[in-house]
């Protein structure tokens, strides 16, 4: 049997920290190696333990209300936001593993690459677009203007989407409504799903599961019903996220934000907009100047518009463009400390695999701060607390062993 390892603290605080290999440096050596190989073979196991947890089965909200009437619950846990152009260009800084991983499409725009993993905390969403009849309702409450269109006899039908409408309409909107415009990324994630599809039904366009592009054929001129096209919903079940309509959402529009972008926690998008031309007279501010993000295309729009990754644009002041500027609401759940707590649990865990140590110490102190009595944590702190010993004794022998020779 091998001699056994002493605890770490005595061999750190030891006069000499290398007299533990005095005897026999070879087999001391041997020794530690076997010690950190059996770790480091574990962290598969248990990254690919955190990623089943975390995105095939999300954290649960055990302690949230009831999901609220016509809205749907998207789970805390990660997605994959955007798509790569191509992977010679694009994927050049990423290894072969990570390429195959992430979606890759010569048809996209430069505005949606980087693909990246986003982690996002647990929020509701509008199960379906916001219809005339309900902003005829916040109309009545508020005096606010009515949309442009809206004598239109073919688009004002009660349960069809509201359309014509500026971002200021739509968040005011959705304020009056005790809920907010989602961010871009919680659009993406709640059109996409987990498994980063193209379209919120899958990855074949199909034009029975959408209304876009004048019905592809230019049989339906006009948007359609807010429940229509219930095959085309998305994963977390919501209706209409290609086509019908675009939504506004919260982002201010900066086309290299994904490249520049390193948080990847909660992303809220950019403080400012980017200035895409420069302003004078009021149909120029119209064109160029600061934008917000619209998404999702519309019944007016090409094809090309209605996929879940497609970024598009247009001056918040603007109601007309496309005859399809609609509204989708999100809201906030308060959140669960022990869904907090897990979060950083699971981010822990993928940094142990990354071998950042010092980032899995930080963020198991953050779980612990926030549930101090839970073993788990306590033992996966102990575990990297322990790595972090090992390969730091190691690499101090491998130094005084140069040292020596």
């Amino acid at each position: 049997m091998g001699l056994p390892l002493r605890p770490m603290g005595s061999v750190l605080d030891a006069p000499n920290k290398f007299n533990f290999f005095k005897k026999d440096k070879r087999l001391g050596r041997k020794i530690m190696n076997c010690q950190i190989k059996k770790i480091t073979e574990s962290f598969p196991k248990i990254i690919l333990v955190a990623f089943f947890i975390g995105i095939v089965f999300p954290c649960s909200a055990k302690a949230q209300a009831p999901t609220p009437k016509n809205m749907v619950l998207v789970n805390a846990g990660g997605f994959i936001r955007g798509v790569d152009v191509d992977r010679g260009t694009t994927n050049s800084s990423k290894s072969e593993a990570q390429t195959k991983k992430f979606p890759v499409s010569k048809n996209s725009f430069n505005d949606e690459s980087p693909a990246k993993m986003i982690y996002l905390s647990s929020y509701y969403i509008d199960k379906y677009e916001v219809s005339n009849a309900q902003y005829k309702e916040f109309m009545r409450s508020t005096d606010h203007a009515a949309p442009a269109y809206w004598d239109h006899r073919q688009l004002n039908k009660p349960e069809f989407p509201v359309t014509g409408v500026n971002w200021f309409d739509a968040n005011e909107y959705c304020r009056w409504s005790k809920k907010r415009l989602p961010t871009e990324a919680e659009w993406e994630k709640a059109a996409r799903g987990p498994a980063g599809l193209t379209y919120p039904w899958g990855n074949t366009l199909d034009v029975e599961k959408a209304n876009f592009s004048k019905g592809d054929r230019g049989n339906k001129m006009v948007t359609t019903q807010v429940d229509s096209y219930p095959e085309g919903k998305s994963y977390y079940g919501a209706h209409n996220m290609a086509g019908n309509v675009f939504e506004w959402v919260q982002d201010w529009y900066d086309p290299d934000y994904y490249k520049n972008q390193d948080n990847v926690r909660n992303v809220k998008g950019p403080k400012l907009g980017v200035n895409l031309g420069v302003p004078g007279k009021y149909e120029e501010k119209i064109k160029y100047g600061q934008k917000k993000v619209i998404r999702g295309g519309s019944w007016f729009a090409p094809p090309e518009s209605i996929t879940t990754t497609h970024r598009f644009w247009n001056d918040p002041m603007n109601n007309s463009y496309g005859v399809g500027l609609g509204i989708r609401c999100a809201r906030d759940i308060k959140e669960n400390s022990n869904m907090v707590a897990r979060s950083y649990y699971m981010e822990a865990l993928v940094e142990m695999g990354a071998q950042k140590f010092a980032q899995a110490y930080t963020s198991i102190n953050k779980a612990l701060e926030t549930n101090p009595n839970n073993t788990e944590y306590k033992k996966l702190k102990a575990l990297i607390k322990k790595k972090r010993r090992f390969i730091k004794i190691d690499t101090n022998y491998l130094k005084n062993e140069k040292r020596n020779k």
